[in-house]
């Protein structure tokens, strides 16, 4: 058990590190839509979002909070059955690690949510964000815009013209601009969905198990 609690949170403090020292090197050095070229399919491109992964808004500013709120339920949760893993003797090396890279990248883009609003004037294509600013930051508690900045192009062009229906029309891919806790959740999930999907499937066919025994023994009290 102490073994998978280590594996655990080390690979939760690792990501959680390197997402969050990212997020703040590149919020307190570039300017919004300033990229750094790594090479022709990998750059770091710096944006914000209100909203979702990769980019995505949804709602304004209530959506805004009540996503918030769902990802510290969804942690919360996560964590709870993280907790019961960790305790099971037969319980999936791989399972844990999944589980904890999604509980890493969801507090990530929480801290982002959560503290970055009050901690750091608003970042725009002008001027670099300040930490603590005299006046306050830009958002309350739970209202602060998530860092995103890796982005990669991997094919930017026109399609050459011979292939059918589509030869010379322009294609962008990939184009969602991303960051470490995305990367980490989205990890997580497709881990799971490629090498775990037999462990909940498991679960399903212990509950009838459960129920029946759970039944079984309310029998016995009412008989008796």
């Amino acid at each position: 058990m102490k073994s998978k609690l280590v594996l655990s949170l080390g690979i939760i403090l690792l990501f959680l590190i390197g997402d969050q020292a990212l997020k703040l090197w590149i919020k307190t050095t570039m300017v919004i839509g300033e990229s750094i070229y790594i090479t022709d399919w990998f750059q770091l491109y710096f944006i914000e979002n209100e909203g979702m992964a990769f980019g995505l808004t949804w709602g304004g500013t209530y959506g805004k909070l009540f996503l918030s709120l769902f990802r510290i339920f969804a942690v919360m949760a996560i964590g709870l059955f993280l907790a019961q893993l960790i305790r099971k003797k037969d319980s999936s090396i791989g399972l844990i690690i999944s589980m904890s890279l999604i509980i890493a990248g969801a507090i990530g883009n929480i801290l982002d949510s959560a503290f970055y609003g009050m901690i750091f004037s608003e970042s725009n294509t002008r001027a670099i964000a300040t930490f603590m600013p005299e006046g306050g930051g830009y958002a309350t508690f739970l209202h602060g815009h998530v860092v995103d900045m890796l982005y990669f192009p991997l094919y930017n062009q026109n399609l050459p013209e011979w292939i059918p229906f589509l030869g010379g029309s322009h294609v962008h891919f990939f184009r969602p601009i991303f960051n470490i806790a995305d990367a980490a959740i989205s990890l997580g999930v497709l881990s799971i969905i490629l090498f775990h999907r037999h462990f909940f499937n498991e679960l399903d066919d212990e509950r009838p198990i459960e129920t029946a025994k759970v039944a079984e023994s309310n029998s016995h009290l009412v008989t008796s």
